[in-house]
């Protein structure tokens, strides 16, 4: 599996999730609510979280929003993104219970402002995996958007 069908198969796990979508009517504001039934996603999180239209979503959509989960700002710039920015969109997914995707970042950016530098990809993949994966011992207090059976 290519790692651009890896996120599309997120993004498809993210839209069957969304189908499970069921609507009620609030008895005291009389407005409609909806709920889910997910398998792999906290859904009603991420739609709170990035505010996210609950109508009329699409594939398209959960893809774009999937993009925006791993760090893109949409799927144009995934599907157009180097094998090392995949990978570490990935292992950051994967790894997501560990450091919180903002933590990320801002620990990257202190990375590159005190050293006064720009990492690229491969440097970011391999400080990830020395610091994130190969160490034990981190854990997010952010949890996790994909639903643990």
């Amino acid at each position: 599996m290519s790692r651009v069908d890896y996120f599309k198969a997120q993004a498809k796990k993210l839209f069957k999730d969304y189908k499970t979508r069921t609507s009620y009517a609030d008895e005291v504001d009389g407005r409609t609510y909806y709920s889910y039934s997910p398998t792999y996603f906290d859904i009603d999180r991420i739609f709170l979280e990035f505010d996210w239209v609950e109508e009329n979503f699409t594939l398209m959509k959960a893809q774009h929003l999937f993009a925006l989960l791993v760090g893109f700002r949409k799927w144009g710039d995934l599907v157009a993104a180097s094998d090392a920015e995949l990978e570490l969109a990935k292992q950051l997914w994967e790894h997501q219970d560990k450091i919180y995707l903002e933590d990320w970042q801002m620990y990257i950016a202190g990375v590159e402002s005190d050293n006064d530098l720009i990492l690229d990809a491969d440097a970011k993949l391999d400080i990830f995996t020395q610091v994130f994966i190969e160490r034990d011992g981190h854990h997010s207090p952010f949890g996790d958007y994909r639903l643990r059976s």
